[in-house]
């Protein structure tokens, strides 16, 4: 980065960063939870269970991974259990680690998710990005890892 970047030239890089993340990302919720009626949070846990090896996850890490704390996490697993797309599943190896697990309902609603997520992203981030897409994609994994 040029040294002389001017310091309103860089919060306001900043702030279009922000602002464009949480409107694509309120778009994205509005029509995820419209056509599949899934909250943000049960939305993220079930794709990054659909994601995980098994379809299952450690509780708290998965806790952990979708920015959640224990008791907000407890209520969203809680539902998510009452709904049928979860299960609770000790672990066989630690009885302090218990799992949350896609059921076969959650497995069918969490792949419809990601399809419907997908095809979003599709029109609400590569229309208009178009090659500059993976770029983004790059330089938000650059900022993850050298900020975590």
């Amino acid at each position: 980065m040029d040294p002389k970047t001017d310091d309103d030239e860089i919060v306001t890089w900043w702030g279009l960063v922000i602002e464009g993340y949480l409107a694509t990302q309120d778009k994205l919720m509005g029509e995820i939870a419209d056509r599949l009626g899934l909250a943000p949070a049960s939305f993220d846990i079930l794709l990054r269970l659909v994601r995980s090896p098994e379809h299952r996850m450690p509780m708290t890490k998965l806790a952990t991974e979708a920015a959640l704390s224990s008791g907000g996490f407890t209520k969203v697993a809680d539902r998510l259990v009452a709904a049928d797309l979860i299960c609770r599943v000790p672990s066989p190896d630690d009885r302090r680690v218990t799992f949350a697990a896609l059921t076969d309902h959650g497995l069918d609603m969490a792949n419809k998710a990601r399809s419907a997520a997908a095809e979003i992203l599709r029109r609400i981030v590569l229309a208009p990005l178009g090659d500059d897409a993976q770029p983004l994609a790059e330089a938000m994994r650059t900022l993850r890892a050298f900020n975590a």
